[in-house]
């Protein structure tokens, strides 16, 4: 594909990225505008779409309340300004996804490197035109986080996209000069980034998959507290609908919370109140309804979820294990370094991977007590690096079924080792002594099995001369020649 026909793909793919993800933001709001206040307000509907974009990519907003409204409401002055930075990663993980199915299509075009450039430049040029354009006085952002982290999403995911395409199918560029250098190194180390990455990807996508299933039971299971908490807030229909849009964006950030949780150090909600299998405290709550879903009491037997995390590092040990030694590999080709190497480096990727998660899934919901609430992303990255790896070590230092015998040695080996061993003229251990050569011996020269021509044109038998025929032979040798009985000529 031509380089100028990926680069307007690529930009095209970032356009459509950007539009898209304030479009999630941008039809909602606009509906129910229309619904609560009749007449749209265009500029204030764009600035809250955008800062609700921007939130979504990990953008802290500075919200300050108007001093009539605090006095109306009685809020104490000094929780007039306050920061909301807990994102809702739906937003970041549509940028991260899009982008890599962008840099994966320049990959596979040959011109990865100019389709990466390209989409990174221009989605960072719309991220800041929207920057620009949507400043308010109550919803404040930095310029320069509003431009950076919205275009670090869509740029991460465009070279993890590309590379990995490159890496499986070969670029000529960059991406193969590596696996040149790496291809001179001996055994299975040239394989070790290609397997590290893929063990620690599964191992993160596993975790994810555990944490949206424990969410997925606790809404089933806490349903009666979130609907109560529902009905407990008095809302009308235009209120409900918009707190359940909302909700919905959190869904992948519950889905973090969820992962903590399960790996052990659990989520903090504010000062004094956190929530872990190892236990509960809660303290005063917004009325959010999805916050239902938090237990009131936990039980010893919860600590059992860690398991779950060591059964994900056990599935990516052994895709790893699969992989590095197919079958028909002799087992003595996989060194114990390599092998260690990647445990080591399967449970690094998936306690960075966690702890990046849970980073993005923490930061302030309001004022006072509120301005910190999410997992520990130190405590989770070193729980989640321990438990996988301690199931990824499990199925690849385990030994493997034979290892201890050694490896199965295969016909050829098996056949040149006979053929050394075997005495010149005498039988090979492939041929019956009676019988002569059995159905699974190796063909003659001919490779058709039938006796093969002699020097002077007849047909010689390939096969070993049996016991019996040796016996015959000496006993014609010994004996003279008589005359059968009846009969006038020598008996053979």
């Amino acid at each position: 594909m031509h380089r100028i026909l990926v680069l307007l793909l690529s930009a095209l793919d970032a356009i459509v990225a950007a539009a898209i993800g304030i479009a999630v933001a941008l039809a909602p709001l606009t509906v129910l505008w229309f619904v609560a206040f009749g007449a749209p307000d265009l500029s204030a509907i764009w600035q809250t779409s955008a800062a609700i974009w921007q939130l979504g990519h990990a953008v802290p907003l500075q919200v300050a309340l108007p001093e009539l409204y605090v006095a109306q409401a009685g809020i104490d002055p000094a929780l007039a300004a306050f920061a909301v930075s807990l994102p809702p990663l739906g937003f970041a993980a549509f940028s991260l996804l899009f982008g890599a199915r962008s840099g994966a299509r320049a990959a596979r075009a040959g011109a990865w490197v100019t389709g990466v450039a390209t989409g990174a430049v221009v989605f960072a040029a719309l991220v800041a035109a929207v920057a620009l354009t949507s400043r308010a006085d109550l919803v404040r952002v930095e310029l320069w986080q509003a431009i950076l982290f919205p275009a670090a999403f869509y740029a991460v995911g465009l070279l993890a996209g590309a590379v990995r395409v490159a890496w499986s199918d070969g670029d000529d560029g960059a991406v193969d000069a590596l696996r040149a250098r790496l291809d001179r190194a001996s055994g299975a180390w040239p394989e070790f980034p290609g397997l590290a990455a893929r063990g620690a990807a599964l191992a993160l996508t596993a975790l994810v998959g555990v944490g949206a299933l424990v969410l997925a039971i606790a809404l089933v299971v806490r349903a009666p507290q979130i609907v109560a908490l529902s009905q407990s807030a008095n809302l009308d229909a235009l209120g409900a609908a918009v707190v359940a849009l909302g909700q919905l964006l959190y869904l992948p950030t519950l889905v973090v919370w969820a992962l903590a949780f399960v790996a052990g150090p659990g989520v903090l909600l504010g000062a004094g109140a956190a929530v872990a299998p190892a236990g509960t405290q809660l303290g005063v709550l917004p009325g959010i309804p999805v916050l239902g879903v938090l237990p009131e009491a936990t039980s010893p037997w919860l600590l059992a979820l860690a398991l779950l995390p060591v059964a994900a590092g056990a599935v990516a040990g052994w895709a790893v294990r699969s992989r590095l030694a197919p079958r028909g590999t002799p087992a003595d080709a996989e060194s114990t370094g390599l092998l260690l190497a990647l445990t080591g480096a399967v449970a690094l990727g998936a306690a960075l991977g966690a702890a990046l998660l849970t980073l993005l899934g923490s930061g302030a919901m309001g004022p006072g007590r509120l301005a910190q609430v999410g997992p520990d992303a130190g405590a989770v990255a070193i729980a989640v690096g321990i438990e996988v790896g301690l199931g990824a070590g499990i199925l690849l230092l385990s030994p493997r079924r034979g290892a201890a015998s050694g490896s199965r040695p295969d016909r050829s080996s098996a056949s040149a080792r006979d053929e050394e061993d075997r005495p010149a003229g005498g039988p090979s251990r492939w041929e019956s002594p009676l019988l002569g050569r059995s159905p699974s011996a190796e063909p003659d020269a001919t490779g058709t099995g039938r006796p093969s021509p002699g020097a002077d044109g007849a047909a010689t038998s390939a096969r070993a001369p049996s016991g019996s025929d040796v016996a015959t032979g000496a006993a014609d040798t010994a004996a003279p020649d008589t005359a059968a009985p009846g009969t006038g000529g020598p008996r053979r």
